[in-house]
């Protein structure tokens, strides 16, 4: 089954040179408890299996800790491997172009502490990793492949949760995209929004679930309290739906062959969707304050989409 995706680009010409600004993409990111020491070992594993799946289109640069750009070519090899195993903690981030969203980027975060600022606020520390993937990979490689690349991704991660599926890539919200965001992601629930940052999303999300996604990954200690995957199971009644154990304590619930938009306006409310946030409801995190361009009530009434 071929996924049908609405083209979402947005373009700038700086100096006669057209920059992508916004694009469609799948997001694929994962929240692991503990310190960044007892996670990045299978975050760098998991890295390398992403790597190897994009040659030849491929992460090309990296962000310093100045915000600067620079070409991992001319790096030794290995190099973005060794800035993620710093054992003071790392904070990593990576793109196929500096200049122009490509659907390929790689971002960690992890403590080796937890922050001063925050010591009092967490519960526990958290570490985060995200992949996206150009949705491109759906028409060349298709959508089961895709899957079984998402999942290997996450295989061998310590994760609470997770998920995986359609996403606005962009530098972020500015003049030239908010309108877009705005419209397309009022039409289309199927489609994250770009947030605050995956650092701080960490921080404040801790063992919470984002609203549901193509993929979900659940584990402790959501899907213990919800009765593992058979408890799950019996929840979900959904005929595209699909929960697999991929461990004793770890579950992927799966909403159909294909990641899906939605299209609020020709009535595809997304049913699966709606389930399992119904189900899910407990568990799903409440964001304080703005969200990128959105204010803290057009916030409220984006996490609720699906309910």
């Amino acid at each position: 089954m071929a996924a049908r995706l609405p083209r979402i680009h947005a373009t700038l010409n700086i100096e006669g040179e057209e920059i992508t600004i916004l694009r469609e993409g799948l997001r694929v990111a994962f929240f692991m408890p503990g310190f960044h020491g007892e996670v990045v070992g299978a975050v760098a594993e998991a890295l390398a299996r992403y790597r190897r799946a994009l040659e030849p289109e491929s992460l090309g640069w990296y962000l310093d800790h100045d915000g600067n750009w620079w070409a991992l070519a001319d790096e030794a090899p290995g190099f973005l491997q060794q800035k993620l195993m710093d054992p003071r903690g790392a904070s990593v981030e990576a793109r196929g172009r500096p200049d122009s969203v490509t659907g390929v980027r790689f971002g960690y975060v992890g403590h080796a502490t937890v922050p001063a600022l925050f010591a009092q606020d967490l519960a526990k520390p958290m570490c985060a990793v995200e992949f996206w993937l150009p949705t491109g990979l759906l028409e060349t490689q298709g959508a089961e492949a895709v899957r079984a690349l998402i999942i290997e991704l996450g295989r061998g991660l310590p994760f609470s949760s997770g998920h995986a599926g359609l996403a606005f890539e962009t530098w972020g919200w500015s003049d030239h995209t908010s309108s877009i965001l705005r419209h397309r992601s009022a039409r289309h629930p199927g489609f994250d929004l770009p947030g605050p940052g995956l650092g701080a999303l960490a921080l404040s999300l801790g063992t919470k679930l984002r609203p549901p996604a193509w993929l979900n990954f659940l584990g402790p200690p959501v899907l213990n309290e919800l009765g593992g995957a058979e408890g799950l199971r019996s929840r979900l009644h959904s005929p595209s739906t699909q929960v697999e154990a991929l461990s004793p304590d770890r579950a992927l619930v799966s909403l159909g062959p294909v990641p899906e938009a939605g299209d609020l306006e020709a009535g595809d409310t997304l049913p699966a969707y709606r389930e399992l946030a119904r189900v899910l409801e407990p568990w799903l995190y409440v964001h304080k304050g703005s969200w990128g361009g959105l204010t803290e009530a057009e916030v409220r009434q984006w996490e609720r989409r699906f309910r």
